[in-house]
């Protein structure tokens, strides 16, 4: 079983999805430092908490 996400981190990650498509895709490293430039985020963990889940949504979210 899967560890449960915050709603804020999934509510920011689906946000930022929704407003920049084209930055975002399956790779966790490109994700992360969008995530760094996009938002504010201060902390390490949360950018990486947020850029991860960002990470998974694209790749269940896959158009076909």
């Amino acid at each position: 079983m899967g560890r449960i996400r915050p709603t804020y981190i999934k509510r920011v990650a689906i946000e930022l999805v929704n407003r920049y498509p084209k930055a975002f895709n399956a790779d966790f490293e490109n994700n992360k430092v969008m995530v760094d430039n996009l938002t504010d985020v201060y902390s390490v963990k949360m950018r990486n908490r947020i850029a991860g889940y960002v990470t998974r949504y694209c790749v269940s979210h896959v158009e076909i």
